[in-house]
């Protein structure tokens, strides 16, 4: 009986192996009945390109080549001025008028300090340019702008520009506000905000120089926000210390012993610029890219090259690298022929790799700011640059993040064959989750992700990926039994999806997320794959079946 050499790769092979080896008629039959279980075990479980397990039980590789500075905070520990990094929200109250610095209408007019209580008006946000010099963003987008020296401040830029850059000194949460020239802003008893105080300000609270500023949120710590932080010599050391830290071939044997077949590898898209990527963004991550590659191949497990950051932000994100938290991905035709640039090299430099499972064309774009025609447009012609390079490897389109539903990509008809839909199962970042007992959360992954997923299975179209999902919850004080069947339930419904899971994130200073914790500490209890436990089973039932045989034939 003659098989395919890659039949016999998988568990299921194994059965076939012992049916060759018995004699011939005693083979013929075992073996036919073998052949029977093993296209079954394909039927069900087939994901090209994986060994041994047959769908993907895999685990992200976040915060490593796309900084995300809550895996990881000590990454900005030691930039200056270090809560007035980009995308920084920030208030200005004059001191001696007690009174708030507002762009009227939210920007495209006059400058005023005239407000008792400070809302979006008076939000503004920061662009860094140094340690002291920045750009301040109204709210609806607009530079404050001053001509110079006597000058009125006005929120009428559109681009910054030296003319929209200023010079802060600071002295804990006092600041004073000058031109380049040397000129201070002040606040006149007219309420305005003019470029023309006399000589230098104290930091009395009577001074019409001092200004008291509040950070109204500090919240983007990504790629972006440190490369800019730090500035280009001092970001590169920090990367390049953390690139060769934060994952090492010893992590991929950990993952190998435990049973996982898959890592998730989000990039941005800069990488495609290495060695010399457009500044801020620094040097470094194709090269960590090609050592993960070699490690996994080394270990047998496949990769999934995830661009977790597209030009201009696809949803405002730290983990989309925004600089100031603005999405201009799907607005830019500019920005989308990048990016499908972006795919292009990576389809084209890891396609002939043997470690290579699948390309995810964008993580998580907003559905509030990405139309769905513009993103299936992209995607379909994402999916066509893929076909260039490898006719094999899989597609991964995501959900959109947001009031989307998953079925409106399996309408889309995307691509032909070897198509895959991400989704994203929290249960946290919403309302919804936040009074669940333990026993609602689990209770909510039978009822309704399982529901979902079963539906999704049976429609006739791409697979299903769990492609972020972990084992932390809105409980406060969790037990670790609770902890350990949260753990399982969701295994449970996700070893269920038809193309497999990757769980987020392999490390992370937050304990609950970080795979290798869970592991070690036994939160997370992984078990045999369904796929081994079917093997198993077919081991077990063939044996029965050649005893049966050997018993008839004596």
């Amino acid at each position: 009986m003659w098989v395919p050499s890659s039949a016999i790769d998988g568990p299921a092979g194994m059965l076939l192996k012992a049916a060759l080896s018995m004699d011939h008629d005693l083979s013929k039959w075992v073996g036919a009945f073998l052949l029977s279980c093993w296209l079954i075990f394909q039927t069900a479980f087939g994901v090209e390109g994986l060994h041994g397990d047959a769908k993907v039980r895999g685990v992200n590789l976040g915060g490593w080549l796309v900084v995300e500075g809550w895996i990881k905070p000590s990454l900005f520990d030691d930039i200056p001025n270090g809560d007035m990094l980009d995308g920084t929200h920030v208030q200005l109250k004059s001191v001696a008028l007690q009174t708030y610095v507002c762009a009227e209408n939210g920007g495209g007019t006059t400058v005023s300090v005239n407000r008792d209580v400070a809302s979006l008006w008076e939000t503004f946000t920061l662009w860094r340019i140094s340690e002291f010099t920045f750009q301040f963003r109204s709210s609806s987008g607009q530079f404050l702008t001053c001509d110079g020296e006597g000058c009125s401040v006005f929120a009428t830029a559109q681009t910054p520009s030296a003319t929209e850059t200023f010079y802060i000194e600071r002295n804990n949460s006092r600041i004073h506000i000058k031109l380049s020239t040397g000129t201070y802003l002040q606040a006149t008893t007219a309420n305005q905000l003019t470029a023309d105080y006399p000589g230098e300000p104290g930091w009395d609270d009577n001074n019409a120089a001092t200004f008291l500023m509040t950070i109204v949120a500090n919240n983007l710590h990504g790629d972006y926000q440190l490369a800019n932080g730090y500035g280009h010599s001092k970001a590169k050391e920090v990367l390049k210390k953390h690139r060769n830290t934060f994952i090492t071939i010893e992590d991929f044997s950990f993952l190998y012993r435990h049973g996982i077949n898959t890592v998730r590898i989000p990039v941005g898209w800069w990488i495609a610029f290495d060695p010399n990527p457009p500044a801020p963004f620094i040097e470094g991550s194709l090269e960590a890219l090609d050592n993960a590659f070699y490690w996994a191949r080394a270990y047998n497990i496949k990769c999934i090259i995830d661009l977790h950051a597209a030009p201009g932000s696809q949803n405002g994100l730290e983990h989309s690298a925004s600089r100031d938290g603005s999405i201009g991905w799907p607005t830019s035709p500019d920005y989308i022929s990048k990016t499908l640039d972006v795919i292009d090299f990576l389809a084209k430099r890891y396609a002939k790799h043997s470690a290579l499972l699948g390309i995810e064309l964008l993580n998580e774009p907003s559905a509030a700011s990405v139309p769905l025609d513009i993103l299936v447009s992209y995607y379909k012609q994402g999916y066509e640059v893929v076909r260039k390079h490898s006719s094999s490897a899989y597609v991964i389109v995501c959900q959109r993040i947001g009031d989307a539903d998953p079925l409106e990509l399996y309408q889309a008809s995307i691509g032909s064959h070897n198509i895959v839909v991400d989704l994203h199962y929290y249960s946290l970042f919403d309302t919804f989750f936040v009074n669940m007992s333990s026993v609602d959360n689990i209770q909510f992954i039978y009822q309704s992700r399982e529901a979902q997923l079963k539906a999704l299975n049976s429609a006739n179209g791409p697979l299903v990926f769990i492609g972020e999902w972990v084992n932390e919850w809105d409980v406060t004080d969790g037990s670790q039994a609770e902890y350990q069947d949260f753990g399982e339930a969701q295994l449970e419904v996700y070893d269920a999806a038809s193309f497999g899971w990757a769980y987020w994130t392999l490390k992370n200073d937050r304990k609950h997320w970080d795979f290798e914790w869970n592991i070690r500490n036994n939160y997370l209890q992984l078990g045999e794959s369904p796929d081994r436990q079917f093997a198993n089973q077919l081991v077990i039932l063939a044996s029965a079946v050649a005893c049966l045989f050997l018993h008839n034939s004596l």
